[in-house]
Parts: C-alpha cells; sequence; structure tokens
C-alpha cells in the first residue's frame, strides 16, 4: 500500500514537483518522495484531521527538489560519491571521517540565492501572521523516514527557537548538511538505502512554547508488548528534545482505547518519572535552548492532568485510525506531542509509524525465563521483554565509543544518534536517564536487544569489565543482576492450538505481566489476586492510611508520608493504586471476564503492611482466623473494605472495565455472604447493576455441602484448591510437620470437588477452578474435565501444555 502512495506522487502538478517550498497545508501522505515522511505527514494531518479536533502548528516546507538543486547547481554530488568510495561503518574512524568531509563540504557551500528566497518569503508570511523574527522549530525530513519498517528517528537534526531570517537559513543549511551525520550515514547503510537516493526536505513550524509548559511523546500500541488497546503517552516539562533524547525520566500514562472510545476515562496507569531538568529558550546566551533544573515541589507533580492525558489518547486513536485507512492496513503510531504555556492548547508536532511491534510475527510467542536469580544491582524501566549478558563496558563521552567490544553490555548515561554505530554490536543497553519513548529504548527495539532504561546511577555502580545479566523478562521493571545467570528461551508455537469445550484462563497477580500474557490463548482471568498490589503497589494497611494522624509507628508514619507525597487524601491513593492495577489486568483481557477476588491477606499478613501491626489481632492460627468474608463488615476494617469497593466501582464505572467480576474469598455460611453484599451495595456495587456478577471463592467444606444455598445469592464459584485441601484432610498447608499430607488427588479432595461440580450445576451456575493443580497435575486437569467443570485456571507458563492435555482429555469422552 505504502508504495502505491509513493507512486501516486507522480501525479503531482508540474509547478508542485518544481517547487522550492511548499506550505505544510499543500501537501500529504502521498508526497513523500517531495517532502520526506515528517512533512508529509504533518501536512497529512492538518489537511485531515484538524476537522477532527487534532491541532498540528502551522509552517512550511523545503523539498526534495529543492535540495537536489542545491546539489547539482553546486556540482558537489563527484566530491560527496569520491568522499564514500572507502566508507566502512563498522570501522568507526573511518565513518567519522567520512561523515565530517562530507558535512564539511555541505555546508562550504552557499544555498542558491532563489532558494534563499522562497524561504525568506514563506518565513515572512509566518511571521505576518504571529509577529516579526518569530520563533519557528526547523526539523529534518528524508524521503526515506517515518517508514513502517524504518523510523530514521533522530538521524538529521532538528533545531529549536530559531528566531529571524538568517537564523533560519542557517538552521536550514545545517539541516541540509546533517543528512551526513555519522548516525544517519551508518542507518541507512545497515537498513540498505543507497546515500545519494535519498534527498532531505526542511520542515518550519510555528513554536509551540512547550519551554513553559510540556511536552513528550505517545504511541498508539504498548511498546514493550505490542498490546493494541493501549495509548502510552510520557511527558516532561520543558521542550520535547529531552524525551526524545533521554535525557529525562518522564511520567508515564498508559489509556485503554476501546472504553475511551466509549466515553469512559480509563486511564489504567500512572507513573511518576523524576523530570529532573528541562529545555527551555536561552534568552540571554548564544545559544538557542538550555537545560535548567525543575524544582522539586514540580517533579513530584504529574505533568499531565487527567483532562490532557484524555485528549491526547484520543488524538492518538485518531491518528491511528486514520493512518490504519489511508494504508488500508493496521498502522500504530509513534506520535510528539507539546503543550502551549501561553495558551495552554495541546499540539500534535509529529507522527510516524511505528516500526517494531507492528513488523513483529504473531503466530510465535518468545519467552525468556532466568533459570535462577542473582544479586540485583540495579532497576530500571525494562525494554524489549529479553535477558542479556556479557561484561559491562561504561561509556560517558560518545567519543570514546571506539573503545567497545561487540557483545558487552553498554552502560552509559543516555543515547543519541550518534552511538547507533556501537549500540547494534551490544548485548544489552542500561541506562541512567531516559523513559519507554526514550532514543534508547526506540532502537534497542529496532535491533532487537534488551534495554534497561532511566536506572538513575548505572554508570557509577557498575563498572567496566564487570560480568553482568540484564532481565527485561519479568515486567515492567528491568532488573540487573551480579553474573552471568543461565536462562532459558522458549518458543511457542501459536498456529493451530485445539480449541477445548472448557474454557481456559490464567491466574495472575502482577499488573506488570498483564498486557504481555494476553499472547497465550486464553478465556480470561479466572483469577485476579488483590494482594499482590496491595503489598507491592500501595504497601500500606489501609486502616494506616485512613487513619494516619493516629499512627503510633513514627518509622511507618515516614514512609507513608513518602509514598503518598502527591495525596492530600491518603486513602485516595490506594483506591488509585488498586484501581490502576486491577484496571491493568481487566484492560488486557477485555472484554473476556476477569475474576478478581477481593483481599484475602490473613491478619498476619495484614500486619506485616506498613502500619498494620497498630490495627491487627494476634491469632493463633491466622489461617483459618479473621480473614476474607469475615472482615468486610467487621467495624475493625469495615473502612478498608470501603476503600476496596470504591477501587472496583472506578474500574467498572468510570474505566469501563465492566468485564470485572467480583468474587468473596473464605465466605463461610450463606447468612456471612449476604452481609457481604450487602456491604457492598452500600459502596454502589450491587449484584445485578450495570451486569454486575459476584462470585464465591468454593474453599470451605461449607461451600460444598451448602453449595445450593450459595447458589442463591452468587452467580458462580472458583473452586480453591489449596484450602479446600487443607480444610478437608484438616492439615495447616503451612506446617512442615503434615506437609507430605497435603495432596489435591487425595480421595477425600476429590469426592469433595464432585459434589461440588455436580450442586452447582443442577442449580445452573458456573464454576470453575483456580486452584494450583490442573498447573502441577495433568490428569488432575484431566479428572476436572471428567467432571464437566466450566473453566480451568492456570499459571501462565502451563497453559499451552494443559491446553493440549484437556483438548485430549475432551477427544476422548
Amino acid at each position: 500500500m505504502l508504495d502505491t502512495l509513493l507512486d501516486s506522487a507522480t501525479s503531482l502538478s508540474a509547478d508542485q514537483e518544481q517547487a522550492l517550498v511548499l506550505p505544510l497545508r499543500n501537501v500529504g501522505i502521498a508526497d513523500i518522495p517531495l517532502v520526506g515522511g515528517k512533512n508529509a505527514s504533518l501536512g497529512e494531518m492538518i489537511q485531515q484531521l484538524r476537522r477532527k479536533g487534532v491541532k498540528v502548528p502551522t509552517g512550511f516546507a523545503t523539498t526534495a527538489f529543492a535540495y537536489r538543486y542545491f546539489i547539482s547547481a553546486a556540482g558537489i554530488e563527484a566530491q560527496l560519491r569520491e568522499i564514500f568510495a572507502d566508507l566502512n561503518v563498522e570501522d568507526v574512524q573511518n565513518l567519522r571521517q567520512c561523515g565530517k568531509k562530507a558535512r564539511m563540504l555541505m555546508l562550504q557551500t552557499p544555498f542558491p540565492a532563489d532558494l534563499q528566497d522562497a524561504i525568506a518569503q514563506f518565513y515572512q508570511n509566518l511571521c505576518q501572521e504571529y509577529g516579526a523574527d518569530t520563533d519557528v522549530a526547523v526539523r529534518s525530513s528524508a524521503t526515506a523516514e517515518d517508514l513502517p519498517d524504518a523510523s530514521f528517528a533522530g538521524q538529521q537534526e532538528t533545531y529549536l527557537n530559531v528566531h529571524g531570517l538568517q537564523a533560519l537559513l542557517e538552521s536550514c543549511h545545517k539541516c541540509f548538511a546533517s543528512i551526513f551525520t555519522d548516525r544517519a550515514i551508518s542507518y541507512r547503510q545497515i537498513k540498505g538505502f543507497d546515500h545519494f537516493n535519498i534527498a532531505l526536505s526542511v520542515g518550519v513550524q510555528k513554536m509551540v512554547r512547550s519551554d513553559l509548559a510540556v511536552s513528550g511523546v505517545m504511541f498508539s500500541i504498548d511498546t514493550e508488548t505490542g498490546f493494541k488497546d493501549a495509548a502510552l503517552i510520557t511527558a516532561a516539562y520543558g521542550l520535547g528534545e529531552n524525551v526524545v533524547q533521554g535525557a529525562v525520566n518522564p511520567d508515564e500514562y498508559l489509556v485503554f482505547k476501546p472504553t475511551l472510545k466509549q466515553g469512559y476515562q480509563p486511564i489504567i496507569q500512572k507513573r511518576l518519572g523524576t523530570k529532573e531538568i528541562k529545555m527551555v529558550y536561552d534568552l540571554e546566551g548564544l545559544k538557542l535552548t538550555k537545560n535548567i533544573s525543575v524544582p522539586s515541589a514540580e517533579r513530584n507533580q504529574y505533568a499531565l492532568n487527567d483532562q490532557e492525558i484524555l485528549q491526547l489518547a484520543n488524538w492518538a486513536c485518531v491518528i491511528e485510525e486514520h493512518y490504519s485507512q489511508v494504508r488500508g492496513t493496521y498502522t500504530p503510531m509513534d506520535i510528539e506531542w507539546a503543550k502551549d504555556g501561553l495558551t495552554n492548547e495541546l499540539f500534535i508536532v509529529q507522527a510516524r509509524p511505528e516500526t517494531v511491534q507492528s513488523q513483529k510475527t504473531k503466530n510465535v510467542l518468545k519467552q525468556y525465563q532466568l533459570k535462577e536469580k542473582g544479586e540485583v544491582l540495579l532497576t530500571g524501566r525494562s525494554v524489549g521483554e529479553m535477558i542479556g549478558q556479557g561484561k559491562a563496558r561504561v561509556i560517558l563521552d560518545v567519543r570514546q565509543i571506539n573503545q567497545f567490544q561487540p557483545g558487552e553490555v553498554l552502560v552509559t548515561n543516555r543515547t543519541d544518534p550518534d552511538w547507533e554505530p556501537i549500540m547494534k554490536r551490544a548485548s544489552a543497553i542500561v541506562t541512567n536517564s531516559g523513559g519507554r519513548t526514550c532514543h534508547a529504548a526506540i532502537i534497542a527495539r529496532e535491533m532487537g536487544i534488551p534495554a534497561l532504561v532511566g536506572s538513575g546511577n548505572a554508570t557509577t555502580v557498575l563498572k567496566t569489565g564487570q560480568e553482568i545479566t540484564v532481565s527485561c523478562a519479568e515486567g515492567e521493571t528491568g532488573k540487573v543482576y551480579q553474573g552471568l545467570l543461565p536462562y532459558e528461551v522458549q518458543e511457542l508455537p501459536l498456529e493451530n492450538l485445539p480449541r477445548t469445550r472448557t474454557q481456559i484462563m490464567m491466574n495472575l497477580a502482577n499488573p506488570e505481566e498483564a498486557l504481555g500474557l494476553t499472547a497465550i490463548p486464553n478465556d480470561g482471568v479466572g483469577l485476579a489476586r488483590m494482594e499482590f498490589i496491595i503489598n507491592n503497589h500501595i504497601k500500606a494497611h489501609p486502616m494506616a492510611l485512613i487513619h494516619f494522624d493516629q499512627l503510633e509507628d513514627e518509622l511507618a508514619r515516614y514512609k507513608i508520608t513518602e509514598l503518598t507525597a502527591q495525596y492530600e487524601d491518603k486513602t485516595k491513593f490506594f483506591v488509585d493504586k488498586l484501581a490502576q492495577g486491577i484496571g491493568t489486568i481487566a484492560a488486557a483481557f477485555y472484554p473476556k471476564p476477569v475474576i478478581v477476588r477481593l483481599s484475602d491477606f490473613k491478619s498476619n499478613e495484614y500486619a506485616n503492611l506498613l502500619g498494620g501491626k497498630q490495627f491487627e489481632p494476634k491469632e493463633e492460627n491466622p489461617m483459618i482466623g479473621w480473614r476474607g468474608a469475615s472482615r468486610y463488615y467487621d467495624p475493625r476494617y469495615r473502612e478498608g473494605f470501603a476503600l476496596e469497593c470504591q477501587a472496583m466501582k472506578r474500574v467498572r464505572d468510570e474505566m469501563g472495565l465492566t468485564n470485572v467480576i467480583l468474587m468473596i474469598p473464605f465466605c463461610r455460611t450463606p447468612q456471612e455472604g449476604k452481609r457481604v453484599l450487602a456491604e457492598m451495595a452500600q459502596h454502589g456495587l450491587v449484584r445485578g447493576e450495570n451486569g454486575l456478577q459476584v462470585y464465591v471463592m468454593c474453599e470451605l467444606p461449607s461451600n460444598v455441602l451448602l453449595a445450593d444455598k450459595f447458589s442463591e445469592i452468587f452467580d458462580g464459584f472458583s473452586i480453591g484448591s489449596n484450602d479446600l485441601t487443607q480444610l478437608t484432610l484438616g492439615l495447616d498447608r503451612d506446617s512442615e510437620l503434615v506437609a507430605h499430607l497435603f495432596d489435591e488427588r487425595d480421595e477425600a479432595v476429590k469426592r469433595t470437588i464432585v459434589n461440588a461440580i455436580a450442586t452447582v450445576k443442577q442449580y445452573g451456575r458456573k464454576i470453575g477452578i483456580c486452584g494450583q493443580a490442573p498447573s502441577d497435575y495433568p490428569e488432575f486437569a484431566r479428572f476436572l474435565v471428567e467432571q464437566g467443570i466450566d473453566s480451568i485456571s492456570l499459571n501462565p507458563d502451563s497453559v499451552l501444555k494443559t491446553l493440549l492435555e484437556i483438548a485430549k482429555a475432551e477427544e476422548q469422552e
């Protein structure tokens, strides 16, 4: 389809083809050969998407014809070809020499007078609209960039806050010369592009005054997992170059697109970045821009409010839909945006096809897994869902890249395109700064190597020659381990898998893993455990947040104050974090059912949360004590349960994730079940309203014996084989003295399960299992199929293996 678009450029009028400069409003995506990928895309959005509310700054572009005219009028092509005759991009010194000679030749060759006059005329038109010597952004746009399979991100130069005609002409001239930066030469050679078949256009746009506000990058796809239904937005203060280059650790926001389009507000993740510096205009100095420190109060705030996040996400949807329609195929987009601090308006300043996830094959699932863990040296944002290892090579200055040896782990402050000649030889990349949309992250994905960005202190913690393992295969947080740890790579074919009558669901606790697990064949989530989010993301006891002023533990007070620094109301911290965690899991599997078990900590586990000891009793046997349903209506925890309910209501009602089914654990009697349902209703979670279903865990003998009564008040059951086994056999599964007796395959347990399935089905309710047994024992899974169970929920790593077993069992029935 893209070839068709490029070919259609031949239909341009002769006047347009011979023009030296064109207004952006007169070009579109078919004009890549005329004005390059970046400018063609800007023109396309101005023409097609302004009417849909997408704001793009106005401007103009020099043409590819103007570039070729510059080369031919001066007669320098032969000299350039001579310079590149002996090019060897694998030899860093040779690459530098060729690049420097070519750029010097370009800069020493003056612009033709008619090209200068054409630029001057269009700039004058801008000045008439915005004022004398108006400030503009000057960006390079090559005719082979922003293509669906090659981004050419940052290969040529950009100049911001350019004032006056003379400065504009100088910046345009430097952009022309930047077609021969070392990184652009190397990238073209790797991608197989002829240096002399490519031309350069220069885009000139009215500056968006994001130096007085914020800017960033967004993708209409999750960059790590390829999850199509999320928009990832990054934001930092000041001009956008720092985010693109990875000079700052930006905020990150994730928005779920399907329910956003339905009018909901599904911000499913918000992650605060450090945002230590911002790029602003250099009003007194000789440079166009400079970096200054951001006050700590601003660093500790999100750079965007919720309405701005949702507006940008909506624009990402509009842009993706338009480009997908134009190209005739699904086209996720990589978009740069900026907020004007004078008008408070948001603008799109660039949009190009995403070039990594969109090109991946979807019929094989590749999973990296460490066989053992070691000492964690540092953490950061993981890029690439892979594992890499080798000797560290710490390089702080790009002029020292010739020291780098193939197979080493590159450790540096941040990268820009000048580092690319060695990045492709690295086994992994680790940086101090940057987020998931920075240069190091984008290039690492394109080159298929893991990167850990935004670690903060990699260049001081790691030493050259130190053997390390970089794991980006454990969720959103990447880890650098001491030593060369053994790991394995599994390639799982996803084609021609059998479909089973029994629903195959997954057990899941960590929201960071959710988006990546959706590629595994599944019918939804049979158990989403809330405890992981409370333990790892919230960390504080809900009652300690509610009664913070009465908290006696000084250390807990200090830690909670740090955790909730952005919140005046500390209970809002609990609700936000829990809603985002569950929201991420629910969004990942939408519209398939996601069964969320309400909190099931035991009192000793609750006591280990920050501030928890003050609010928890000391029980002799917490395993069968104050846990699950019995806490929810108890005056000692009722306020804490209210926060859980608020979070779940937000997920369903505000995020629009009505695929969430709530499940009550350890519910001893039907009467207790009714009390819990009444408590939930007080907080707006009414069974049957807005499609809300409520399940109960079937993990106590009473749940089985009174399954008929429980069926009257709950919509479904999920067998918890761990608790059901221990309570059927009368043993404490935490006691090693009787551990040898614990076996879900015991005849007593199996008979109990047979009775549970038969009774529940008799009363027209659904019943599944979410315990460990089917993941561990394929024969147990076969037994469940024989009993006609509706669903089996498995640990993700055992889904494919058990799926095949279940398919066989169903065939033999």
